[in-house]
């Protein structure tokens, strides 16, 4: 579904509290049927295997669906896959063409851990979650998370590569749920706001706000990351059992004003620069919208900050 920039920016500028009602209303409504078909598959598997591109909103809605199964009567736990990161060996680990480390690479997963746990997780014994240090890149050795799923309770796993073949095939069982931004904005004279670009700003703004990143080092991953989106993450769409939009009609509206100052620190001829040369001036056709009309609920909030959960 595309969305028409002239109608949203018409709404951002009469009726911008209208505009997020309903786009988040319809985020909702797929988080809500998600977390119906999650309790009608409770009975075959207690996992739910959650995947998504960068950017795509994983951990909100991960998050979401545990709220909305928790409302139905089912204890959820969500877990982020990345903890399941194997300790960084710089002599073995995967490497992209130009000789860096591949971090999007599901070599790097310890595979055979995480199906062992979902194994155990549904013959009901107890898991030692893991706990993986960014920073150090490697697994800590004391730091771990028991545990243990009881009767009418499920286990959300989210990550990149929850949906590949190693994963999926061991556990034909589990739900499987592919979420991503998906739809484009289209402009009057044709020009497009392609659905990567969403999710790339949805990043640069977020490894800015949290992380310390600026746009320049966010933008050096990108290519790598759309690389490995499609060797690793595309292939395995046709596996889920459900698929659904994350985009919301409002948010280049909100990201945009934010996100514009991080791109035009950029200096031209840097390939920083050339990765984002044709979404600037698209940026700067989306009316501005302030961030107060945001809810604290919004799946946006886990790019802007403000939101209910903390990460």
């Amino acid at each position: 579904m595309a969305f028409d920039i002239e109608k949203i920016n018409d709404l951002a500028s009469s009726d911008p509290a209208a505009l997020v009602r309903l786009a988040d209303e319809n985020y909702f409504d797929r988080v809500n049927r998600a977390a119906d078909a999650i309790c009608g598959n409770l009975t075959r598997c207690p996992i739910v295997l959650l995947s998504g591109p960068s950017g795509a909103g994983k951990t909100t809605t991960a998050k979401n669906i545990e709220t909305e199964l928790e409302r139905r009567g089912v204890n959820s736990h969500s877990i982020s896959m990345d903890n399941y990161f194997n300790t960084l060996d710089q002599r073995t680990c995967p490497r992209t063409p130009e000789g860096d480390i591949d971090f999007e690479s599901p070599r790097l997963m310890d595979l055979e851990l995480l199906n062992e746990h979902f194994a155990m997780l549904a013959r009901g014994e107890e898991i030692r979650v893991p706990y993986f240090m960014f920073t150090r890149q490697k697994r800590s050795a004391s730091r771990f998370t028991p545990m243990r799923l009881k009767e009418n309770e499920v286990a959300i796993f989210e990550g990149i590569h929850a949906l590949n073949d190693e994963i999926t095939d061991k556990n034909p069982g589990a739900f499987k749920l592919y979420i991503s931004a998906s739809s484009p904005i289209v402009f009057p004279d044709g020009e497009v706001f392609k659905p990567e670009w969403v999710r790339l700003v949805r990043r640069v703004v977020r490894d800015n706000n949290f992380r310390g990143a600026d746009a320049e080092y966010t933008l050096s991953l990108w290519k790598n990351v759309m690389r490995g989106e499609r060797e690793h993450i595309t292939p395995f769409i046709p596996k889920a059992d459900m698929s659904f939009d994350t985009a919301l009609e409002y948010e280049m509206n909100v990201l945009a004003p934010q996100a514009l100052p991080l791109f035009e620190e950029l200096t031209a001829g840097k390939p920083a620069f050339e990765e984002v040369r044709e979404l600037i001036p698209l940026l700067r056709r989306f009316t501005p919208m302030d961030p107060s009309h945001v809810p604290a609920t919004s799946l946006l909030r886990e790019f802007i900050g403000g939101g209910v959960y903390k990460y």
